[in-house]
């Protein structure tokens, strides 16, 4: 590693090439196989968090030991002994540090040679592109000489296939090509040979470094070595590939044979490459790929993008993962429900990683959720891909099957980013999809895609609201740091009534600008007035009411009543026998429109079981109710309701109280009663619905259902949210203690606990406390006053 601080820094790192370590000079001994291929995955990682996880993998593979995370402590243990010796045993130090996403070193350019490399590659860059050639060739010798090997000696270690050492691999490929481009411009291609020479041994099927290493070998007066490369690497292709050099090698070797290689490199054989003109891009590496139709179809970015980092994180190291590795070709389907700015993200990522994909950037509006136009059929979309990428309508297959082969074939070789943009399913997709490693799929859809990742490995993304930071920054964004500066508490009110949802910040974001003589807070108090309807969007609320109604047409008959019914519930979230007690409708049936409905993004399945949807969807709901379904319709729905709380109540008690003294309510023949399995399955369902059913016996009460009886009334409103429920005063821990330990003062104590909660649950009238035990303690373990 040629880092000139060794005595500068206590400790330097090397990656490029076999696992190193220097402290002041001197070389560290890194023990044994597995602490090395540990350091040298994080060193990869270059200071970012490593799970555990990845660890085991890299280490064991698919079959790792019982004790493989212990030992992985282990390890690491050891390397923070090594690194600063005389350390306290379970101490993290100042190099390897742990916290909840996995272990990471504290590294920077000055003492990781791959840091140090990545800086000398923007300085090149840099250079280069201002034109002061013999700077950046300076620096390009110095990246060069950093390079000892394959990342981290893997091959040697037997983690040939891990992805983090292939990326760091494909890197420094990228550099070297760049290095030889730019050499053989200035006419110097025996500075970059002998590193050439040695990246091509460690990577014979790599066809653009081969070219490269044909026309730098013909431009030092190694021609007849060139030819003999050529041919070498042709037989190797025909015997264990089948196939033929590519478009780029077979150029570079009529070039060579024409003696034309002390030329300086054109556009057609190696792109030069540049640093983006747009600095505020993702940076991701790039291949020298001819294109002779560039099509350029992304809509406009949104001028004020805030918020997604996250999302932005994982697609940058998918991409980068996969353009490093070229193994197989990445797509990202984003999902989520109505308004929470797919589109928007989507065509965000896209114009950020445009330079990545030089060969051009296909888009379509796949119109999966819009009622008023017909979906786009695949053979339709495939059309007008082919006819921007240069294919005329004389030349246009008849069927779908031949359209979708002839695309892929065009984009064969090429990096083209797709961005397949409201899709209705897998099926609508599936033809679209490039086959070749070099293209990246951008797809959106108001369903989640399994079926994308089950047969084209597609990395799933739903969106969730915004974080409250993201959407103040949001609107801060387009309404102004000023505007917004004065009424904090406003900005504050009005990200929470838009539910944090993308697209109703939009719309209030789009009123304040209208009407810039109007304060926040009184924005604020329109929206406070509706009192969660989306009234408070009127002026712009068709915007809302028709984005969610894309999803409500395409429902079936009962599954839109269903829809509407949930808009009744008044808890957070229910379960489908509490759905099926809505709609009074049977398990399998309301089971079925569930699954319509999170096809179509109107609920989401939050927890196993448990579903939910957005305020704002909500409050869509409750205006279709009303519109829909009279005033006897919406009463029976919330009497079916309640009697689902009722009789699962009481069914739930009984494992917790046997005898609890109550009687069961009266089966409903539309009702569903949930029935927990044993013990676990009450408290587990006790402690999921409490707070649905303290809504449910409040809803009752705001209805005016409520006992006019002083003693019924006062039990009901020990439920109010500002008050302890009775029956869970003693927790779902309690309980879960009193049924294993059956103790006689606790048996009086758990009886008591589960008919508050079968009260509270049911709105039963309450029951009296058991008598006191034998040991002068009352039914509920304190003793008498």
């Amino acid at each position: 590693m040629s880092v000139t601080k060794h005595h500068q820094t206590p400790l330097c790192f090397g990656v490029l090439g076999p696992v190193r370590v220097w402290r002041q000079g001197t070389h560290v001994d890194l023990g044994p196989r597995q602490q090395r291929l540990i350091l040298g995955l994080l060193l990869a990682n270059s200071g970012q968090p490593v799970g555990v996880g990845d660890i085991v993998e890299v280490l064991w593979g698919q079959r790792p030991p019982q004790s493989a995370v212990n030992v992985v402590h282990r390890y690491v243990g050891a390397l923070r002994r090594l690194f600063e010796p005389g350390l306290p045993p379970r101490s993290a130090g100042r190099w390897l540090l742990g916290d909840a996403a996995g272990y990471r070193l504290r590294v920077d350019a000055d003492n990781l040679d791959l840091l140090r490399l990545r800086a000398l590659a923007e300085r090149a860059r840099s250079d280069e592109s201002a034109g002061r050639l013999a700077e950046a060739m300076s620096a390009y010798e110095a990246i060069l000489g950093l390079w000892r090997g394959p990342c981290g000696g893997a091959s040697e270690l037997g983690a040939n296939d891990h992805l983090a050492f292939g990326v760091v691999d494909h890197e420094c490929a990228d550099l070297v090509r760049e290095a030889t481009t730019l050499a053989l411009r200035l006419e110097r291609a025996r500075a970059v040979l002998p590193v050439l020479r040695r990246m091509a041994e460690h990577r014979p099927w790599d066809e653009a470094l081969q070219a490269q290493l044909l026309l730098a070998l013909s431009a030092d007066g190694q021609q007849a070595e060139a030819i003999a490369l050529f041919r070498n690497v042709r037989r190797r292709l025909a015997d264990e590939l089948g196939v033929d050099p590519g478009e780029e090698l077979r150029e570079a070797y009529q070039l060579v044979l024409r003696q034309n290689a002390t030329a300086p490199a054109t556009p057609e054989t190696v792109e030069p490459s540049s640093p983006s003109p747009h600095p505020g891009r993702m940076r991701i590496a790039r291949a020298p790929w001819r294109t002779e139709v560039l099509p350029a179809q992304l809509p406009a970015d949104l001028p004020y993008f805030t918020g997604r980092d996250d999302a932005r994180r994982r697609t940058l190291s998918l991409v980068n993962g996969h353009v490093m590795s070229q193994v197989s070709m990445p797509v990202l389907a984003i999902d989520g429900i109505p308004g929470i700015g797919k589109t928007s993200l989507a065509i965000h990522l896209a114009h950020q990683l445009a330079d990545a994909y030089p060969d051009g950037q296909l888009y379509v509006d796949l119109q999966g959720f819009d009622p008023d136009q017909s979906r786009l059929h695949p053979a339709e979309v495939l059309q007008g891909f082919l006819n921007a990428l240069g294919v005329p309508d004389a030349d246009m297959p008849a069927s779908q099957h031949a359209r979708s082969g002839l695309y892929r074939s065009i984009l064969a070789g090429r990096r083209v980013l797709v961005v397949l943009d409201n899709a209705h399913s897998v099926e609508q997709v599936r033809s679209l999809l490039p086959g070749a490693p070099g293209c990246l799929v951008l797809v959106t859809s108001r369903r989640r895609l399994t079926g994308l990742a089950t047969a084209h490995g597609a990395h799933l993304m739903t969106l969730d609201v915004l974080s409250p930071e993201d959407a103040r920054s949001f609107l801060i964004a387009r309404i102004g740091a000023a505007r917004t500066a004065a009424d904090p508490t406003a900005l504050d009110e009005i990200t929470e009534r838009c539910g944090r949802l993308p697209l109703a910040l939009a719309v209030v974001a789009g009123r304040a600008l209208a009407h810039p003589d109007r304060s926040l807070t009184a924005i604020a108090g329109v929206l406070r007035d509706a009192q969660g309807s989306l009234d408070g969007f009127s002026d712009m609320g068709d915007d809302l009411r028709a984005i969610f109604s894309w999803s409500y047409r395409m429902l079936g008959v009962r599954a839109a009543r269903l829809f509407r019914l949930l808009s009744l519930h008044p808890g957070s979230d229910l379960t489908i026998p509490a759905m099926a007690g809505l709609a009074g409708v049977p398990l399998p049936e309301v089971r079925l429109l569930t699954a319509e409905l999170v096809g179509t993004g109107l609920i989401t399945e939050h927890s196993p079981g448990r579903f939910t949807t957005h305020d704002l969807i909500r409050a869509y709901a409750r205006e279709l109710a009303h519109l829909h379904e009279d005033d006897e319709a919406r009463e029976q729905a919330l009497h079916r309701l309640v009697q689902h709380y009722r009789q699962t109540a009481h069914a739930t008690g009984l494992p917790l109280a046997p005898e609890p003294g109550l009687d069961p309510p009266k089966a409903m023949d539309v009702v569903v009663t949930g029935r927990p399995v044993g013990t676990d399955g009450a408290i587990a369902w006790l402690n999921a619905d409490r707070h649905v059913r303290s809504a449910v016996v409040h809803r009752r009460i705001d209805d005016g259902y409520a006992t006019t009886r002083r003693s019924t009334g006062g039990r009901l409103t020990h439920s109010a949210p500002d008050r302890e429920l009775p029956g869970d005063r003693l927790g779902v821990g309690g309980i879960r203690t009193g049924v294993g330990r059956r103790t006689r003062p606790e048996q009086g104590l758990l009886r008591n606990t589960a008919r508050n909660i079968l009260h509270i649950a049911g709105g039963m009238p309450p029951v009296h406390q058991e008598p006191p035990l034998r040991d002068g303690r009352r039914g509920d373990g304190r003793k008498k006053p």
